[in-house]
């Protein structure tokens, strides 16, 4: 069955002269506009396109693939807005539509919103900017240290919170985070922890000691291009470990106890001395 603002794989059931028309099963034909049918495509070639609702509503078919399907979040643009609610830039040719009642604050053209694509009850691609109702609450399938994609919401004053995998809502902590994000990102993150609540925090590194061996060889890199000494020891500032070196004074500890334990470096008053 055609699934609608998802990505499908239908076999070629005719050309025409402005492009070929697939099989769309029960929907029936879906057109693949000639501009977008692929050089030596045959009838009974089997193409992967996404599927989608034109101006009039008949089915479309594209090669190209939106910023987002049905099922996923996003932050977009915004732009044009009228009477019944705003339109997002979402990378095709017909604006995606997200409706007033849909929407968190009024919006103008050249905002951005973070949103969730849906099938309205009109069987159309929407969105909505109330993104929470379509999180899921009880995560079991998430382990520390796993990796994910993240999509940043906002910024507060614990962190910023974000969207794990499309699926769970999960928060970046200020204290977890040693270089800049804004809200609307996409980035690649682990699980830090998930707790029995099911509150997840993520982080930008994976957490724990697989952090420790890039970290290592930068502070080895460091010590060989200042002559085999750097004054931060332990002990010392956590402004001036992140000023450094990118990261947390616990990290820098765990690379430092790591290269002592190799052999690599000691430790005195002055700082960190590379050895041999």
């Amino acid at each position: 069955m055609i699934e609608i603002g998802k990505l499908n794989r239908l076999k070629v059931m005719r050309e025409v002269p402005f492009g070929v028309y697939l099989d769309g099963g029960e929907a029936g034909g879906v057109l693949l506009p000639k501009r977008e049918v692929p050089e030596g495509c045959r009838i009974g070639d089997r193409l992967q396109v996404f599927v989608y609702l034109d101006s009039d509503d008949f089915l479309v078919a594209s090669t190209a693939k939106p910023k987002a399907m049905v099922g996923e979040f996003a932050n977009l643009k915004v732009t044009d807005v009228n009477k019944v609610g705003a339109f997002l830039d979402w990378g095709m040719p017909k604006e995606l539509f997200l409706p007033y009642g849909e929407q968190l604050r009024p919006l103008k053209p050249g905002d951005w919103c973070t949103v969730y694509l849906y099938i309205d009850n009109t069987d159309r691609i929407a969105a909505s900017a109330k993104t929470d109702r379509f999180l899921e609450k009880s995560p079991t399938d998430l382990q520390v240290g796993q990796l994910v994609e993240l999509l940043v919401l906002r910024r507060t004053d614990l962190g910023y919170p974000v969207i794990i995998d499309h699926r769970y809502p999960g928060l970046l902590h200020h204290q977890d985070l040693f270089r800049d994000v804004r809200p609307g990102q996409k980035l690649s993150g682990f699980i830090k922890q998930v707790t029995p609540e099911g509150k997840i925090d993520v982080m930008l590194d994976k957490p724990g000691y697989a952090r420790v061996d890039p970290l290592a060889q930068k502070i080895l890199d460091y010590l060989d291009a200042h002559g085999g000494h750097c004054p931060l020891g332990d002990k010392s500032d956590p402004d001036a470990i992140r000023d450094a070196f990118g990261v947390s004074k616990k990290a820098y500890k765990m690379a430092l106890g790591s290269l002592m334990k190799e052999g690599k470096i000691r430790q005195d008053e002055q700082g960190i001395h590379l050895i041999g």
